[in-house]
């Protein structure tokens, strides 16, 4: 008995800019890579290190789940936790209900870093790309990328 399934839309062939937005898409991430590696290389951390030390001033994780977070092995995330806390950037702690476990966290001077180096890369975008759009056109591009990342408008 053949089931009946709706066909899922052709985006690409509906709309010959749907290819033309995702290169651009990749060219946005491209630059943004490329301010984010300089951004960290200022406050001489690998862009590994800066995501990291970003993760860990926002929320004390356990080494495991940062590990998830970012993709990599558990014995990457010991290294790179090992040289940001020899820099003083990050601390580790055992978790009061399983000693087994331990959460890593950014000190003040981690979170100060963190600022410093998200200030280097919005004002480096903010002169290019975004340099050249209104205020309005910024907010409506932020409500689109967040449309297209399921979050929603921001009210």
């Amino acid at each position: 008995m053949p089931t009946e399934h709706a066909a899922a839309p052709d985006v690409l062939a509906e709309n010959g800019a749907s290819g033309e937005v995702i290169d651009l898409i990749g060219d946005v991430v491209w630059r943004y890579v490329t301010a984010f590696e300089h951004a960290a290389a200022e406050q001489s951390l690998t862009i590994a290190q800066a995501k990291v030390l970003g993760l860990l001033t926002r929320e004390p994780l356990p080494m495991r789940q940062l590990a998830d977070r970012m993709a990599c092995e558990p014995s990457n995330i010991t290294g790179i936790i090992d040289r940001l806390e020899l820099r003083g950037l990050v601390e580790r702690h055992p978790d009061p209900h399983d000693r087994r476990v331990k959460f890593a966290a950014a000190t003040g001077e981690g979170a100060e870093m963190t600022e410093r180096l998200c200030e280097s890369l919005r004002a480096a975008f903010a002169r290019e790309p975004l340099a050249g759009l209104s205020p309005l056109e910024r907010t409506m591009l932020r409500d689109l990328l967040k449309r297209l990342l399921g979050a929603g408008p921001a009210f």
